[in-house]
């Protein structure tokens, strides 16, 4: 298996291709079911548990313009499922590419720490964190908006900007630790 590599094929014309990763596939089926109703670009979607994908088909295999790790914050094989996955892709494609989405928050207000693995997690690798609501459709076609603003821009289709400047605007960032001396 090998590193998946964001600049070894060319874009197509006026297609977007997204990769969704969600180790249980809950949330995954339906946000690609909105996803692929978009009618101004051509939006290839690819599922997959786990990275790394299978080389078998790589020739037939689209570009893909932007990976999304789909984190069920009340599962900790989840969290645990997204940081294997990592390992298998390039570093180009932490240069606006990658995104971490998490569902379920709101049932897992006790679990604070998966949060908080997930926030550290985008922070160190400069990514956007996007919270989904999953359990309704309009949750579902909001995440799906949200993700569709971010393919765009991956992909080359929006003009006058790159993937990583919008990932410079729409990065996760952590606040100070309180306790943490202040050197003013």
């Amino acid at each position: 298996m090998s590193l998946l590599n964001p600049f070894n094929k060319r874009p197509g014309l006026n297609t977007a291709t997204i990769l969704l990763v969600e180790n249980e596939e809950q949330f995954q089926q339906s946000l690609a079911n909105v996803l692929v109703e978009e009618t101004a670009v051509t939006v290839n979607v690819r599922l997959a548990k786990t990275l790394p994908i299978p080389t078998k088909n790589d020739e037939s295999r689209p570009r893909i313009d932007l990976v999304v790790f789909i984190i069920n914050l009340t599962l900790d094989k989840s969290v645990k499922s997204a940081k294997a996955s990592l390992k298998y892709l390039d570093p180009g494609y932490f240069l606006g590419k990658v995104c971490f989405m998490v569902t379920n928050a709101r049932q897992a207000l006790g679990c604070t720490g998966r949060l908080d693995a997930v926030r550290q997690l985008a922070v160190s690798l400069h990514c956007p964190l996007l919270f989904a609501e999953d359990q309704t459709p309009e949750g579902v076609t909001s995440s799906a908006r949200r993700l569709l603003t971010i393919l765009k821009v991956a992909s080359g289709l929006v003009p006058n900007t790159t993937a990583l400047y919008l990932s410079n605007l729409t990065r996760c960032a952590m606040p100070p630790d309180i306790d943490q001396p202040s050197f003013d």
